[in-house]
């Protein structure tokens, strides 16, 4: 993380927020061990992410690494096998300042009860309200789900083609993986996560019942 002193504090500053968010998550049981990945924006050409293999309750200002908007590192370090989806959200969308991926139960079985579905859409929930620009839960939001896929520039490259790109969308699961979700800051992102888990749980249960 080298650079001058407000371009270091500003590193600094992301990470910070970063770990918190994931401390935050690995104690709500969001990314257990070594699962999940996290990333901020730094500007318009690099983002800051977590390296590969890293305990979620136990990240350290060590554990990221920059990263330009094709995943490839501008530090020393290896990034998470995921960067490039992280990337394809910063190039697609200006306003993302950052993606937070986890592998909470719920995100994970909800996608794997829905086989062969290409969407999950959230209706009637009043917790839709969380979400950036949503001020009423008669509304419809629409989840995306895509198979998962080891070939991560193949996955990324149909995610890229699949997501909407004229209706405001939040987030995205694998099936079987997690849920990606971003939003204009850190702090906007996490209160996406923790609304998606609500949602989840609550659609989880709303089918498991029928």
């Amino acid at each position: 993380m080298a650079g001058d002193g407000s371009a270091a504090a500003e590193l600094g500053a992301l990470a910070g927020g970063l770990i918190a968010t994931a401390r935050d998550f690995h104690g709500r049981g969001y990314s257990p061990a070594t699962s999940s990945n996290y990333s901020a924006r730094v500007d318009a050409t690099s983002a800051l992410i977590t390296v590969s293999g890293r305990d979620k309750g136990a990240l350290t200002p060590n554990d990221f690494l920059r990263v330009d908007l094709d995943g490839r590192p501008l530090s020393d370090g290896k990034p998470s096998a995921e960067t490039l989806l992280h990337t394809l959200m910063y190039r697609r969308d200006a306003d993302i300042g950052c993606v937070l991926h986890t592998h909470s139960p719920r995100g994970v079985v909800l996608s794997r009860l829905l086989a062969g579905e290409r969407k999950l859409d959230l209706e009637g929930w009043e917790l839709q309200k969380a979400f950036t620009g949503i001020d009423t839960h008669e509304s419809t939001l629409r989840v995306p789900m895509f198979d998962n896929d080891q070939d991560m520039a193949r996955l990324a490259t149909k995610v890229d083609a699949k997501l909407p790109k004229h209706v405001p969308c939040f987030g995205c699961l694998l099936r079987g993986h997690g849920l990606y979700a971003w939003g204009r800051d850190i702090a906007t992102a996490a209160r996406h996560v923790e609304a998606f888990e609500y949602l989840f749980e609550c659609e989880l249960a709303l089918r498991l019942r029928r």
